[in-house]
């Protein structure tokens, strides 16, 4: 399914969240948030979209390959392996988030910086859900 043809308005509202939830956020702590929950979702055009924006970003290829076993590596931060909880938490939202990780996570960031990461996760979630559901082809830009 063309998403985008067939339902402009909700894909461009889409956008206008992606966009909002940006705000504020190092460029590269967000594509690793947005490559784990493409991972953890399956999100092969997603992974492949976000792969791509982090290694423009400057992130390392080490750092993209590690990142499904973030927390046995040492090549995050103390505030990555925060979002990366945080992401983790929200994106498996059945199991909810708990104090630790969400205290651990405003530990990290400024409650507005915070709000945005939570946006940010639960929008790269939408896109996911989208792009799986409608069977998007990686490599299609």
């Amino acid at each position: 399914m063309n998403f985008t043809g067939v339902a402009p308005k909700v894909f461009k509202a889409v956008l206008a969240l992606d966009a909002a939830a940006r705000e504020g956020l190092d460029p590269v702590l967000l594509e690793l948030v947005q490559i784990r929950a493409s991972q953890i979702n399956g999100c092969a055009y997603c992974l492949d979209y976000h792969t791509g924006d982090a290694r423009r970003a400057g992130e390392s290829e080490d750092r993209i390959y590690q990142l499904d076993a973030w927390a046995e590596s040492s090549l995050y931060t103390a505030r990555e392996r925060a979002a990366l909880a945080l992401t983790e938490a929200v994106t498996r939202l059945p199991e909810g988030v708990s104090d630790a990780v969400y205290d651990e996570a405003a530990r990290h960031f400024e409650e507005a910086e915070l709000a945005h990461l939570i946006a940010l996760i639960f929008t790269v979630n939408t896109w996911n859900r989208m792009n799986v559901t409608t069977r998007k082809t990686p490599g299609t830009r």
